[in-house]
């Protein structure tokens, strides 16, 4: 039955950017989602993420501790359309915000870059209105691009440790060419987008 609800929140926060995404395209003749994506996390990985944090093992333990049981992943064209999107969302009185991360200012050391937000929509029941904890990833094309190609190749296989060594600070290099990508589509978005006024 939880796992229903968390489905029935990503469903619903799917609605709201698929929306968002139409009042844009016809306010400015272009689309700024790509592709929306959602999952859920497998109890197989939540039961061992509630042991590596040292949670009860419950029903009530996962939906207090775990803010990403639900996920929604917004890849978006250019960087401003992911913060533009994230301030609309959370400017809609329904939306709760619970927390944010900004790896776009701030990458991880790795080179990640994305704006996670934790989001609490309400969801509603037969008889009942319930508030569920969303996790919501906005990346760039660039951005996820990296995200992926990084996810396969750091799990490929056991490197010794000077190759890992070097296999990471060619990844974190790679993502600042990707985030240089996004600057420089951005800026040339702008420009156009100014010759037009």
């Amino acid at each position: 039955r939880l796992m229903t609800y968390y489905e029935c929140a990503m469903m619903e926060v799917e609605t709201k950017f698929r929306v968002l995404d139409a009042e844009f395209g016809l306010q400015h003749d272009r689309n700024p989602i790509e592709s929306i994506k959602s999952r859920l996390k497998s109890t197989d990985s939540l039961a061992k993420k509630l042991v590596r944090k040292g949670f009860p093992m419950s029903v009530d333990s996962i939906e207090e501790n775990i803010y990403d049981v639900a996920g929604v992943r917004v890849v978006c064209t250019f960087p401003e359309d992911m913060f533009s999107l994230a301030e609309s969302l959370l400017s809609q009185d329904d939306v709760q915000l619970i927390e944010r991360r900004d790896y776009v200012a701030s990458p991880k050391p790795s080179g990640y870059r994305s704006l996670h937000l934790i989001i609490e929509v309400p969801i509603f029941l037969e008889h009942e209105k319930r508030s569920v904890k969303v996790e919501v990833q906005l990346r760039t094309i660039s951005m996820n691009f990296w995200a992926s190609l990084e996810h396969q190749l750091r799990y490929k296989k056991e490197l010794p440790e000077e190759e890992t060594a070097a296999v990471a600070a060619e990844l974190a290099d790679l993502a600042e060419t990707a985030a240089d990508l996004d600057r420089r589509m951005q800026a040339l978005r702008n420009y156009l987008d100014d010759g037009e006024e």
